[in-house]
């Protein structure tokens, strides 16, 4: 009888599984209702470029040229190549299971996104209940802005974070954020941002008008 029971908790919890996957579409603006979140923003129109080992060179050499004396005080760098720059030569905060890493400017806004392994994120200890809804790799996608924080560390400040169609709360980013970058946080570095690396020459960096612009520092 025991064995018969546990059998028969075996298959209520298979079809319970599979009543979550054919409906996950349902349970997920379930979860929007509930807990306050929407779907993200689309982003489909976004003027996506692939990170590549050509772009993070060809970023590095406009950031050299800032460096020099007689170079220009600010130059304008595409959203790829300084994410690659950033994040493949420098900081290396991306996940190796990261597939596909993309990055776009859209307003004041730096994009984020690649094929990720959820795993990587703590997304199965940090979506609970919700992890059987989703697949083992999943889109992800990060919206946020930069800042030159202290001379030689900047930040990547994410105010929008979701994976495939599930925009998570902001409270739930600094904790998926520290999965990610189990480094000490440098001072000054906000919970809800990665810490970057970036040369001591540059001041300052904005986004406007889906351009980033480098600032030198100027003596």
């Amino acid at each position: 009888m025991g064995c018969l029971r546990r059998f028969g908790c075996l298959v209520v919890v298979i079809v319970l599984a599979a009543l979550a996957w054919s409906n996950r579409a349902r349970i997920l603006a379930w979860v929007h209702g509930v807990t306050g979140t929407q779907s993200p923003a689309p982003s489909a129109a976004a003027d996506w470029e692939l990170l590549t080992p050509e772009g993070a060179d060809r970023a590095k050499k406009t950031i050299e040229k800032l460096a020099e004396r007689s170079g220009p005080v600010f130059a304008n760098v595409s959203p790829g190549d300084l994410v690659a720059y950033v994040f493949q030569e420098l900081s290396k905060q991306i996940p190796s299971s990261a597939q596909g890493t993309a990055a776009a400017v859209v307003g004041d806004q730096l994009l984020v996104r690649a094929s990720m392994d959820i795993n990587d994120l703590g997304g199965r200890d940090l979506l609970g209940p919700l992890a059987s809804v989703f697949n083992d790799r999943e889109p992800v996608e990060f919206g946020g802005t930069l800042a030159v924080v202290t001379p030689g560390i900047g930040e990547y400040r994410v105010s929008q974070l979701s994976v495939r169609d599930l925009s998570l709360p902001h409270p739930a980013i600094p904790k998926l954020l520290a999965k990610l970058d189990r480094t000490p946080r440098p001072p000054g570095v906000d919970d809800d941002a990665l810490a970057l690396v970036v040369p001591v020459h540059i001041g300052d960096v904005r986004i406007k008008n889906g351009k980033i612009t480098l600032y030198k520092v100027v003596p």
